[in-house]
Formats: C-alpha cells, structure tokens, sequence
C-alpha cells in the first residue's frame, strides 16, 4: 500500500513523524506538507504565484516534500505535478477536533477532499489539544474498525475525531456550531478574532459532535457534492 501524508500543522507539527512512523507498519510512507501552519485554511489553493517546494528528511526511507502552501495545493502538487498515484491519503494528526460546521473551515479535511477528488481514499485525523501527545495511541483502533467494516470499500472520505481514552466508535454525521468568533481590537485598525465554544449538547450520538465529545471516535463519511438534494428535487417538482 502507497500511503500519501498531510496536515495543516506543517513539517514542525509534533505528531507527524509518529503518525509517519506508524502508517510504516502499513506501506510505503510519502510525506506532503505545508511550510508553516495552514489551521482554517479550507480548501485554498494558489493560482496566481509559484510556491516554493523543498525537500526535507524526516524519516528514513520516507520522501517528503515541504511546500510553501496550503494542505490542498500539498495534494495538488504530488498528485497532479508529480503525477503520483497512491492507495490511501492520511491527514493530520490535526491538534484540535474537526467536526461540527468548523469541518468548512479545516485544511485538515480539505485535504481530505481534495485526496477524493483526484481519486485517492482519504481519512482526516483529528485529536484534542489535551491528548494530542498521544495522537497516535489509538490509530490501530480506528484502521481495525475501518478494515472491519471495510468502509473504504463502502465510501472513499471519511472525517475522524479522537478523544481522550475513548469508550468506542460512532459512525455520525455532521452536527452543529462547535465554535464561533468575536473580534477583538488589538491596535489601530488591527482586530484579531477570538474564538470560543458555542456547542449545545443534544446528546444524539449520530452526530459527531455528541459523540465525540460523549467520549467516543467519530468516523463520520464526508460528501464532496454540496448540491442541497431536498431543495434541488423540490424545485424540480
């Protein structure tokens, strides 16, 4: 197997060479990631500049590519400009959950979609700040439910969330506001926005915000279509 890695907490995030080290137990590790932190990015990408890529060692025997933009012109550029081919996409181990409607926002999972679109499964890994250390504590009990359940035969873009020592898994969907922000002046003209929690528990577990803050990993399938099929069959009607 040919694993492609990624994140948006770029070459110096603190899990991403135990996340590398990991997925070498699975296959073949190739590694693309942003220079500098890409957090809340989305689906950016860059059109109208080059970005610079450099190679990096990080791992033995694992080729990875450093590149000055966001998570989906990581994917862009290994799979399209280096014509590379792979199996499987993993991205993060994200420091912080993505779930709720934060999912819009997340380079994480962008990169996640973007994997899709170009063919290639893809899986987003995301932790709390609290038990990010041990990211990679429960990974064999995330791929064992996904190989189980052969979800990747089932669907090819998944979004999972970790928490802290886990009581299982929850297959969700998506839930509501997580967080949201205010704007605080700084100086001058300069406002820096300041996040804080707005989630509202509803304890349904389908959704990942219940589940995972429940206690439980959220695996939830991601869709790249963002037509609303309820508006657009009504409106045909």
């Amino acid at each position: 197997m040919r694993i492609l890695i990624t994140n948006d907490d770029s070459i110096s995030a603190e899990q991403l060479l135990p996340l590398v080290r990991y997925c070498k137990k699975l296959g073949e590790v190739t590694v693309a990631v942003p220079a500098v932190e890409q957090s809340a990015k989305s689906h950016g990408i860059e059109l109208h500049k080059p970005f610079c890529v450099k190679k990096h060692l990080l791992d033995e025997d694992v080729v990875t590519y450093v590149i000055d933009s966001t998570p989906a012109d990581c994917m862009r550029y290994v799979i399209l400009g280096l014509e590379e081919r792979f199996d499987l996409v993993i991205s993060g181990v994200n420091r912080g959950l993505n779930m709720g409607s934060d999912i819009l926002y997340s380079g994480t999972v962008s990169a996640v979609r973007e994997a899709v679109l170009q063919g290639i499964p893809a899986i987003a890994l995301s932790t709390t700040p609290e038990n990010y250390q041990n990211a990679t504590v429960h990974l064999d009990m995330v791929f064992d439910y996904i190989n189980e359940h052969r979800l990747l035969d089932i669907h090819k873009a998944y979004n999972v969330n970790i928490p802290a020592n886990p009581k299982g898994i929850k297959i969700t969907r998506q839930g509501g506001m997580y967080y949201s922000d205010g704007f605080v002046n700084v100086e001058g003209d300069m406002y820096l926005a300041d996040g804080k929690c707005v989630y509202v528990p509803s304890d349904d577990l389908t959704l990942d915000t219940d589940a995972t803050i429940s206690g439980y990993i959220s695996i939830m399938p991601l869709s790249l279509n963002v037509t609303d099929m309820d508006v657009f069959n009504k409106l045909l009607d």
